[in-house]
């Protein structure tokens, strides 16, 4: 009589399927990494290997001009790094800030100016004034352009930040716990810091991570308003125009001179790009989610 099967054993996949999934995401795998490979290859060979034997995993002959090339610039990559740390950081603290205060006082039903702020956050959700109008606001009206303000006080405040922020507060905190501050003589700003921001730490990790990755990745507020090389950006030296073979448009001499090595070049600046998408994506994730585990307990990492 044969034995009756376990839950184990039914839901248990075929080992020959198993062995296909692994193969596939094996082939998947080889995709997404061999072209990373490939090009860092290309940035070490010489001009003559390639001419060999083109774009070769095996290249005949290695070459680190384009390397020399990347560290003769590392005064002005190092000055774009700190640029782009310190607009990071200080625009998400500042973003925070302001994205929560706002839409805390907007969840609150005694909040006399509710409805036309309601609409001044909605209407920008939907209509722009476009980027004429941006700039000259920026640049003219408020002489921000050429400063470190240009590239952190246009994406502190978000409309749709704000409505996840109101949401949260109108539906997670009871009015209850508010009012019972109030009886208790707390001030709105009291009630916010002692009682709000304690039991909305999730909200609060959420928000940062939002902030801190469009802080990290934007290029174009940098390569718009700002002219001075000691206030480019990481993101901007990564974007320089491949068709004028441009790697870091704000060298020691504002235009750095092609390299003798293009193909390497190219390579490289393939290769610089990859780290630098990998690391936008790390570096303000791993900040945000590091210390939001401690700040936020419950919030799973990649939400």
């Amino acid at each position: 009589m044969k034995a009756k099967k376990t839950d184990f054993q039914i839901n248990r996949i075929n080992p020959g399927t198993n062995a296909g999934f692994n193969l596939l995401f094996v082939l998947l795998a080889a995709c997404a990494i061999l072209p990373v490979v490939l090009v860092f290859m290309i940035s070490i060979s010489s001009e003559e290997s390639i001419r060999q034997v083109g774009y070769s995993f095996f290249p005949v002959e290695f070459s680190s001009k384009a390397y020399q090339f990347l560290w003769n610039e590392r005064d002005t990559i190092l000055n774009a790094l700190l640029i782009s740390v310190a607009v990071t950081c200080i625009g998400t603290l500042l973003g925070l800030s302001v994205t929560t205060a706002m839409g805390y006082a907007l969840s609150r039903p005694n909040f006399k100016l509710k409805q036309f702020y309601t609409w001044v956050i909605f209407i920008p959700m939907l209509f722009s004034g476009g980027l004429v109008a941006s700039y000259v606001v920026n640049s003219n009206i408020l002489g921000l352009r050429n400063t470190i303000w240009v590239l952190i006080l246009p994406l502190m405040v978000s409309s749709y930040n704000i409505v996840i922020c109101k949401t949260y507060f109108k539906t997670s905190i009871p009015d209850g716990i508010i009012e019972s501050a109030k009886i208790d003589g707390a001030t709105q700003m009291r009630t916010f810091l002692s009682i709000v921001v304690p039991i909305s730490k999730p909200l609060f990790a959420t928000i940062a991570l939002f902030l801190s990755f469009g802080y990290w990745n934007d290029w174009f507020l940098s390569s718009l308003y700002i002219s001075d090389k000691r206030l480019i950006s990481l993101q901007v030296q990564q974007n320089a125009p491949l068709g004028k073979a441009l790697l870091f448009g704000f060298g020691k001499n504002q235009r750095v001179a092609f390299p003798q090595h293009p193909h390497g070049f190219f390579g490289l600046l393939l290769v610089v790009a990859a780290v630098g998408a990998q690391t936008a994506q790390g570096f303000p994730g791993a900040v945000v989610v590091q210390g939001g585990q401690k700040f936020a307990h419950g919030v799973p990492p990649g939400q």
